[in-house]
């Protein structure tokens, strides 16, 4: 089954999703964390920190951080759940060096290491990781299903899932607010910022496609997760996902 957002690509429709996430994504690195945190006026910072605390009371010590980028929440995890080692992995060789260096600075490379991965088939033996964080990249999945298959392949019984990710607010007038900010401002700005308003025309149109709520449990429980479990952030902006394999 194709889900919507999968039809979706930032450049043509020629090439591969996968192909074109990662030029777009080594395309905006350099201005995509002050662009990210600018657009989500912080409150990003806040969807992170709850996400993470999620995962506290599990203590889990091996972690893979899919969709990396510039390693954000792969910092944040280290951080606040003080694990033996995170592996962020993600496409695109810009973004990651980015957060090389950013760990780097914050003397944080015995924990955190950087792979390139497709998470479409992952390298790693079965059963490897406690749990997989993916943060505002599942949209970005060349297959949703594939990917989720993946991550449940790679982690250990008992293991979790935890997924963050935008959406498009149900009820009004947050529903029409959100509409306007994220498909004339955001796109403009990000314009602005990095002359590449293809790639942000993407990354809005994905999030209003994007199963979300109920929907997204289904997918889940259909691709193998038990326990799955959702919250939704600041009006509906933003959903948590947390399941377990």
């Amino acid at each position: 089954m194709a889900y919507e957002q999968e039809i979706i690509t930032p450049y043509n429709k020629e090439e591969k999703k996968g192909v074109q996430v990662e030029k777009m994504f080594d395309n905006i690195a350099s201005t995509y964390d002050r662009l990210n945190h600018t657009l989500s006026l912080g409150i990003d910072r806040l969807w992170r920190n709850k996400a993470i605390d999620s995962l506290k009371p599990f203590s889990p010590q091996d972690i893979l951080d899919i969709a990396t980028g510039t390693g954000d929440f792969a910092i944040l995890a280290a951080r606040r759940l003080a694990p033996k080692h995170i592996i962020g992995a993600d496409i695109s060789l810009e973004m990651m060096e980015i957060a090389a260096h950013k760990v780097n600075q914050q003397a944080l490379e015995q924990t955190i290491s950087f792979q390139r991965q497709d998470c479409m088939s992952l390298t790693f033996d079965d059963n490897t990781f406690d749990a997989v964080t993916v943060a505002y990249g599942a949209r970005n999945f060349e297959s949703l299903d594939k990917g989720l298959q993946e991550i449940l392949r790679v982690l250990r019984p008992g293991g979790h899932l935890l997924m963050l990710e935008l959406a498009s607010p149900k009820s009004s007038p947050m529903r029409q607010l959100f509409w306007i900010y994220s498909h004339m401002v955001i796109p403009f700005v990000g314009w602005l910022f990095s002359r590449d308003v293809k790639a942000y025309h993407y990354l809005t149109d994905s999030v209003s496609v994007f199963p979300q709520g109920e929907q997204m449990e289904g997918i889940l429980k259909k691709n193998g997760y038990r326990q799955v479990r959702w919250k939704r952030f600041t009006f509906g902006i933003c959903t948590m996902y947390l399941a377990r394999k």
